[in-house]
């Protein structure tokens, strides 16, 4: 924990209050799975033994100051990043890659096939509920990959298809003007699309 974030919004803050995790020193050596932005590969199933026989861990910082922290002097031979992931604190709802301590440990832990524990600890916030459901189809696909790879293979598709069903949108609004009155019902909202959200302007966590 590098106390870059407000103590009161800190989600690693108050899962070491509940007990699920401890804190460790800069240079206290973890032989366990590190969370990190500084990771070469994803985690993945290929992570599960290492993360079930040594555990798991995750750098507490603000996404606004990574500059500041000191990743060459955090012990760890085992630094993996995350995948694509959108984020539900209400910090940075909506934001891709912007997750909390709790998001982070989460997703690693429904990809190593421990969700129960990871729900679990979402349960201890009231927002935790919508991590789960904003990335439901993607944490699934993810927990099927056998390795970094295929998780990076995932991910990059998924992007893909999403950045082509964005564009088809943008091309059908184009001509909305062709359409006969009510010809779209404003007030459905298809099950994979998200709410508007406004986003908040600060990077705590």
């Amino acid at each position: 924990d590098f106390e870059q974030c407000d103590p009161r919004k800190c989600t690693g803050k108050k899962l070491s209050r509940f007990g699920y995790v401890k804190e460790l020193r800069v240079h206290q050596r973890f032989a366990g799975v590190v969370l990190s932005p500084v990771g070469q590969k994803c985690i993945s199933q290929e992570d599960a033994a290492l993360v079930e026989e040594r555990g798991l861990a995750v750098i507490d910082c603000s996404w606004a100051k990574l500059e500041a922290v000191p990743f060459g002097h955090l012990r760890s031979g085992s630094a993996r990043l995350l995948p694509w992931l959108v984020a539900a604190n209400p910090t940075n709802y909506g934001r891709p890659c912007k997750l909390s301590c709790v998001e982070a440990l989460t997703a690693a832990l429904v990809i190593c096939g421990k969700e129960e524990l990871g729900t679990e600890l979402l349960s201890k916030f009231k927002w935790g509920h919508g991590f789960l459901s904003l990335n439901s189809k993607l944490l699934k696909q993810y927990a099927k990959c056998k390795n970094s790879g295929e998780v990076v293979a995932v991910q990059n598709s998924w992007l893909s298809s999403s950045e082509k069903s964005e564009q088809d949108q943008e091309q059908s609004s184009d001509n909305d003007d062709e359409l006969p009155p009510l010809h779209r019902n404003m007030n459905r909202v298809d099950s994979d699309e998200e709410p508007d959200t406004e986003n908040e302007t600060r990077d705590d966590e």
